[in-house]
């Protein structure tokens, strides 16, 4: 633990700037509170220029570009560290005296209440829930973590009152170990699935940095847990906090009520309504008329409902204003119109079941079956069930990489027909506009919703997942 006035004077070292906000956070976090600053990231002034314009205020900054120098290791009093570098085999980390991340010097720095969401699923989209609805319920809260804004932004800007809500990666957590200062006060543990299978040794290990979320947890404390999972019954056997569980229907869950048989827990009624039963009494948390659109989202909409009402707010109050959360950019974030053609930008689904989950997502009453985009780089994960959810497909369109040969594998097996692949998206949209206009009838039809849901990571062709959805969103308005 260290206090602000410490930073006065630090040699501190940044590895890794990046695009996503927490390297850049943390140069400017340290270079304002006096510390001798070194930037250092393997790649170039071009990649990097977007962050690199954002530091030139701060000329003292030394910046190392396309390479690591052991020297910024060896003499920096501390090293703050990109979650998304392995410290494993890393001769440049083990020269460090002290390594932190922009999250750990948050924590070290803020009294303020920290609210935690980890998961392979939902996370994102929980988090923007939660943080609307403390704003929308008066509350001054702010939001950041893996969500791709840095805590250290807004650290001086929290009390001891200001609810904080953290979205975090399992790397984010593995960076947590053993750090007694994280003890969130609420935890929420979204869908856990098979995901960065390309960095963990295996499953077991995955799932083992996502139980960091609760390991300093206390009675006083709260943790939300999965009745659908095992791992969600796992997690509530181990945590030391108060639990809590969430799950479809109120059926499904009859094993944790007879293992916790006390435990408040949340699902949808028949009739829709997102309720929590308490002690046996159903009280309305989020009603069956929403304007997100998937059973998914709603799901996280619910879970976040219950993490405010653990907090202490008003459940009717909660159940009017989180009716109108309207979703989260870049999870099937409808955004472009034409015709009887609707565009929805997916492109966080990074995983085979939240592609899925986004076939499923539209009611077929008002919409016909998708036109679904998909492809990308393999995160060594298993494209078996897609295949056979694929079929649920109108179209498909597949961009270039080699989790796409694993799905068009699958496709195959199941005889589902595609288009491509293809090496850019607007060659892509080109087709795509080609095949709808052929397919276009006199007669008056059910909307067309065309999804980007990839079910697989984004680098080669992109920068970065977000990078996708927003040149799409982008080609598409162009396109059509």
């Amino acid at each position: 633990m260290f206090a602000i006035e410490d930073i006065n004077g630090m040699k501190v070292t940044v590895m890794g700037l990046g695009l996503n906000g927490g390297g850049l956070a943390s140069a400017i976090f340290f270079a304002r509170h006096g510390a001798d600053v070194t930037v250092t990231d393997m790649k170039d002034a071009n990649f990097l220029r977007v962050s690199l314009d954002s530091l030139k205020e701060f000329p003292d900054i030394k910046i190392v570009l396309g390479r690591h120098e052991i020297s910024d290791f060896e003499n920096a009093d501390m090293v703050i560290k990109n979650p998304g570098v392995k410290r494993e085999g890393n001769i440049f980390l083990a020269a460090a005296k002290k390594i932190e991340t922009d999250i750990s010097i948050f924590l070290q720095l803020t009294k303020a209440p920290i609210i935690a969401v980890t998961g392979s699923k939902g996370k994102s989209s929980t988090v923007s829930a939660l943080h609307y609805g403390f704003k929308a319920l008066g509350y001054e809260s702010f939001l950041g973590g893996n969500i791709t804004v840095s805590p250290l932004t807004f650290w001086d800007k929290v009390t001891e009152t200001t609810p904080v809500v953290l979205e975090l990666s399992s790397f984010q957590l593995n960076d947590l170990r053993g750090c007694d200062f994280f003890k969130p006060c609420i935890t929420i543990v979204t869908p856990i699935v098979a995901d960065h299978q390309n960095w963990y040794e295996n499953m077991e290990a995955y799932v083992a940095d996502k139980k960091v979320i609760y390991k300093n947890q206390a009675a006083g404390d709260f943790t939300i847990c999965n009745a659908d999972q095992t791992q969600g019954i796992e997690f509530a056997r181990e945590t030391n906090a108060t639990v809590g569980f969430y799950s479809a229907r109120k059926k499904c869950l009859t094993n944790c009520t007879s293992l916790f048989p006390n435990a408040p827990r949340v699902y949808f009624t028949d009739e829709g309504n997102g309720v929590v039963n308490n002690a046996g009494e159903e009280t309305l948390l989020l009603p069956a008329e929403t304007r997100v659109l998937s059973f998914p989202l709603k799901q996280n909409v619910l879970n976040a409902a219950f993490a405010l009402y653990r907090y202490g707010a008003k459940a009717e109050a909660i159940a009017d204003v989180m009716k109108n959360y309207p979703g989260l950019e870049h999870r099937l974030e409808f955004f472009h119109e034409t015709g009887t053609l609707r565009f929805y930008d997916d492109t966080t689904a990074t995983v085979p079941e939240a592609a899925a989950a986004a076939l499923n997502a539209f009611p077929s009453d008002t919409f016909s079956r998708p036109i679904w985009i998909a492809g990308g780089t393999d995160k060594n994960l298993n494209f078996e069930q897609l295949g056979i959810e694929a079929k649920k497909a109108s179209a498909i369109f597949l961009l270039e990489g080699n989790a796409t040969e694993l799905l068009i594998a699958e496709l195959k097996k199941n005889n589902v027909p595609f288009f491509g692949t293809f090496d850019s998206l607007e060659r892509l949209l080109m087709e795509v506009k080609s095949y709808t206009e052929a397919q276009a009838s006199p007669k008056p039809q059910k909307k067309i919703p065309i999804v980007l849901s990839p079910a697989a990571a984004s680098f080669g062709l992109f920068k970065n997942e977000f990078d996708r959805g927003n040149q799409f969103k982008a080609a598409v308005k162009k396109i059509f």
